[in-house]
């Protein structure tokens, strides 16, 4: 374990990780001093999403004004709930970290069905993609065409057990196996 402290907020990270959750809660400029420390200390993997508020712009900008973003691993997360906005939820990821990819982009949580996909748990969709309706404002596209795009180097998952993966794995348009199944654990 590692611990990086600055003033009074202080991150315990393993051997090479970030969680980037904890940043929320402070500064634009103690959130650039904590993340250079990290990297100073060894820390090369920035786990972070866009729904951990302000994360991923902190994070982008401490590491674009030291010009290391070819230089660490960052993993960012969606939500099903806004499946429907996949391009929108990427862009605004990739502008806010300042960067042109991902090295890991993942479903945070397996989410039920919704009203964008009746038929389809939402993760399932979200992951392999899904049929356009003619009244569908959103966009067909899954992580597997985003990884197939290059706007992701890996994709995964969190947080799911193993039905949840079956039921991923047993969809005809799953042509790319979940590569990661991030766990969160207390």
């Amino acid at each position: 374990m590692t611990q990086v402290r600055l003033g009074k907020t202080e991150i315990v990270t393993n051997k090479n990780g970030f969680g980037a959750l904890p940043i929320q809660r402070i500064s634009f400029e103690e959130a650039e001093k904590l993340i250079l420390t990290a990297y100073e200390n060894g820390i090369t993997f920035f786990d972070t999403a866009r729904f951990y508020t302000d994360s991923e712009e902190k994070l982008g900008r401490a590491l674009s004004s030291r010009g290391l973003r070819h230089k660490v691993f960052i993993a960012s997360k969606t939500m099903c709930s806004n499946t429907d906005q996949f391009w929108s939820q990427l862009e605004t990821s990739l502008s806010n970290l300042k960067t042109d990819y991902l090295d890991l982009y993942s479903i945070h949580w397996p989410l039920k069905t919704n009203r964008f996909w009746p038929d389809l748990d939402a993760y399932v969709g979200a992951y392999v993609g899904r049929e356009i309706a003619k009244t569908d404002n959103g966009d067909s596209d899954g992580l597997i065409s985003l990884y197939k795009m290059g706007l992701a180097r890996a994709i995964g998952v969190c947080n799911m057990e193993v039905h949840h993966i079956e039921k991923i794995l047993a969809n005809p348009k799953c042509s790319v196996l979940p590569m990661v199944n991030q766990s969160h654990f207390h």
